[in-house]
């Protein structure tokens, strides 16, 4: 039997990818914080805010899952206030780029497949090295989108460095999802809560996510099903900036 391990997976789109990847057979193994997971799903308990605890989260998934046949990096943190972490770093930027880099170096010996869950906004994003990682140019939206474009510049590279190993690594946005990513609480949490009941359900956010567990291109980006060029920036500085920051690399 494959094992999927899916971050993030007692809510949202990852409750919904835990669910599709039982459905294909897989044991599902979902690292999150709270409960909540699907029935049939073992619950690593983990927290990807900071170096300690990420390294804490890969030791106990090295534990529980000798390979790992896919890793859906789900989990993500959409930041309403500025909020550091225990390392000084900004928790969006640790949650969203700085923790899928260190897991995938951390788990990379037992690694086949790994599908990275982007964002559309990404485009929005513009990265100061010396400020972004540290909140020092925080805003309410424009800091999620630099956190993604961080963790999506990455891609290409690490599947360059997986190649010989036979490893492969791709990115999908999945949508316009209705998820509670982001709610502020308040009457505008409420407000937003109104606003995404349009919106398409976590299970249709799963299904581009899920599509790619099987696919074996590497280094691509799809925006649900089409794929499209990821935008050019720093990579190279932002791979040695997260080896140092997470002391991986």
């Amino acid at each position: 039997m494959r094992t999927a391990v899916v971050t993030g997976g007692n809510r949202g789109i990852g409750y919904a990818v835990c669910e599709s990847l039982l459905d294909k057979g897989f044991r599902v193994v979902t690292l999150s914080r709270g409960p909540g997971a699907p029935d049939g799903v073992e619950v690593v308990r983990g927290d990807l805010s900071s170096r300690r605890t990420v390294a804490a989260a890969a030791d106990a998934l090295r534990v529980a899952c000798p390979a790992i046949d896919v890793l859906v990096h789900n989990a993500g943190v959409w930041p309403t206030r500025l909020v550091h972490n225990e390392d000084g770093v900004e928790e969006s930027f640790a949650v969203n780029h700085l923790a899928p880099f260190q897991l995938n170096l951390a788990l990379a010996d037992r690694l086949r497949r790994v599908v990275q869950v982007s964002a559309g906004l990404y485009v929005k994003g513009r990265i100061d090295l010396a400020r972004t990682p540290y909140g020092a140019d925080f805003h309410r939206m424009r800091t999620y989108c630099d956190t993604k474009r961080a963790n999506l510049l990455l891609v290409p590279l690490f599947a360059r460095r997986w190649q010989e190993a036979g490893v492969t690594i791709d990115a999908v946005h999945p949508g316009v999802i209705r998820t509670r990513l982001g709610d502020p609480g308040g009457a505008l949490g409420l407000v937003l809560r109104m606003v995404k009941r349009s919106w398409a359900t976590p299970a249709a956010g799963a299904e581009p996510v899920v599509r790619l567990v099987d696919e074996t291109g590497t280094g691509r980006y799809f925006t649900v099903s089409t794929e499209e060029p990821v935008e050019s920036g720093p990579a190279d500085e932002l791979w040695a900036q997260a080896a140092e920051l997470t002391g991986a690399g």
